[in-house]
């Protein structure tokens, strides 16, 4: 079926609707060998998408570029709006490279029949800062623990090959902790380099503790300017 790039509503929140969410840790030492890809950037509310019918059962593969975590729960939240009488809508996010950051989510299908497939397709297709949502329309035919996880991975696949795509641009993502009174030279330094702060927590004694995202080949230079500007008094967590 041909590339199908579908109209969407923008929303700010999102909501967990009984979803087990398998988190790998933020900064995990996930390192790829190969140049990796990305999606191109389609304008607001336009996504990549194809789908197919298994035993009754309508699947609907949905892919989009998202570089950070945050995003990529706006959008699937946007898709379970856009399909509020859906029986499943899984998902699974891969961002960043060397380290990445992974999620999936089966979103009450059988644990492992849904996410990871999906997450599968997308380490597979060597793709990075990349959410691709499964949309599960059941027919009421059971097609078992391994129909779904064909159902599922191989539904993703066909979004994601029919996403244009580009070289993905290296990230690198650091878990970031110092006193409170040092925010605003976190958030500075990283807009500098144009670097993602997100996730930010202030802790009982008045630190705080932020992800930061940027390219690669800046990384070390926002490690060596918070370094500075905090005057040590900073940790970094790879």
């Amino acid at each position: 079926m041909s590339l199908l790039i579908s109209r969407v509503r923008s929303f700010s929140t999102f909501s967990h609707r009984n979803v087990c969410i398998n988190s790998f840790p933020k900064t995990s030492q996930l390192f790829s060998t190969v140049p990796q890809q990305t999606l191109v950037e389609l304008p607001e509310g336009q996504y990549y998408s194809d789908d197919q019918i298994i035993k009754k059962s309508h699947f609907i593969g949905i892919a989009k570029y998202c570089n950070t975590w945050t995003a990529a729960k706006d959008f699937v939240e946007s898709i379970r709006l856009e399909h509020p009488k859906a029986r499943h809508v899984c998902f699974a996010y891969v961002g960043g490279f060397n380290p990445k950051t992974e999620r999936a989510s089966d979103d009450g299908e059988p644990q492992g029949t849904a996410g990871i497939p999906i997450l599968g397709a997308i380490n597979g297709e060597e793709i990075s800062d990349t959410v691709c949502a499964v949309v599960r329309y059941s027919g009421g035919i059971k097609l078992g623990a391994g129909g779904l996880i064909r159902a599922y991975g191989g539904t993703a696949r066909m979004a994601l090959r029919a996403s244009e795509k580009m070289i993905l641009i290296p990230k690198s993502t650091t878990n970031v902790k110092t006193v409170g009174s040092n925010a605003g030279q976190l958030y500075s330094i990283a807009a500098k380099y144009n670097g993602v702060v997100e996730n930010e927590t202030y802790h009982a004694n008045g630190d705080i503790e932020v992800t930061i995202t940027c390219d690669t080949e800046d990384y070390e230079s926002i490690i060596e300017d918070l370094t500075d500007a905090t005057r040590g008094n900073i940790s970094f967590q790879e």
